[in-house]
């Protein structure tokens, strides 16, 4: 892997329609259909989790395009049709069903893809190379990013970090989950998705665990651009985490 530089440390949260956000994030009175106009300016970069249900019109990455400032990043959970399967060797057509599908209508605003497999896919180093290898490191001209969240404990060995870092395929770092956490760098950024979040703390953590992932945050982007997003947890309370974390920042 070549060698890394200083990056940018982008925070934010999974999706952007939600209701107990609405007055509590989103002001009163403020209509759904400026909610992600609302979020990408508060926020850095968002997590789109739509994608991972269904296929999404071309119509509809443009559009979220044009609702967001210049600079503003997403990052797309990649479709469970493509990645919840017993093989993922088998999974060439559904992967460029998707990548076609109109996800680089979000032109230079489409981050990191993330890859997320089901909880109870074990660890199978012929299965995972192959899927790694059909990753495609371009499409439609535009360079690809792509994370990995995996959720069986069988993962956290070194056999899986290599297969990652030979691919340059970034582990999705699990925050605060029961999860395991597996924490290495395999490729020229860092995904963190953070799932802690508490209901009773008004920004989400208490000062000292978020000055915790301030201080992860800051070591990781030494070596390049971080994608940090706050999941689950008491998830009303993510926007509040992911602005505290960026006023810190």
């Amino acid at each position: 892997m070549a060698k890394l530089k200083a990056g940018k440390i982008r925070v934010g949260i999974g999706g952007w329609n939600f209701a107990p956000w609405r007055g509590s994030f989103y002001p009163k009175g403020l209509t759904q259909s400026q909610e992600l106009n609302y979020a990408s300016r508060e926020l850095s970069s968002i997590e789109i989790n739509s994608t991972f249900y269904g296929l999404q019109k071309p119509a509809t990455f443009k559009k979220w395009h044009d609702e967001t400032p210049d600079g503003f990043v997403f990052s797309v959970k990649a479709p469970r049709f493509v990645t919840q399967r017993k093989t993922l060797a088998s999974a060439a057509s559904s992967m460029e069903r998707f990548l076609q599908s109109g996800v680089l209508e979000l032109g230079t605003k489409l981050g990191p893809i993330n890859w997320q497999l089901a909880p109870e896919k074990e660890f199978d180093a012929k299965d995972l190379a192959e899927f790694l290898a059909l990753l495609p490191r371009k499409s439609g001209g535009r360079k690809l990013r792509h994370a990995m969240e995996v959720r069986h404990p069988s993962f956290d060995n070194e056999e899986f970090i290599a297969l990652m870092r030979e691919h340059e395929v970034a582990v999705v770092e699990a925050g605060d989950s029961a999860y395991p956490r597996i924490q290495a760098r395999t490729a020229p950024f860092s995904y963190l998705r953070v799932m802690g979040t508490k209901k009773n703390a008004p920004k989400g953590y208490a000062p000292a665990d978020l000055a915790r992932w301030r201080e992860r945050a800051q070591t990781l982007a030494r070596d390049g651009d971080v994608f940090f997003y706050f999941i689950s947890g008491a998830k009303e309370r993510n926007p509040q985490a992911a602005r505290a974390l960026l006023a810190a920042l």
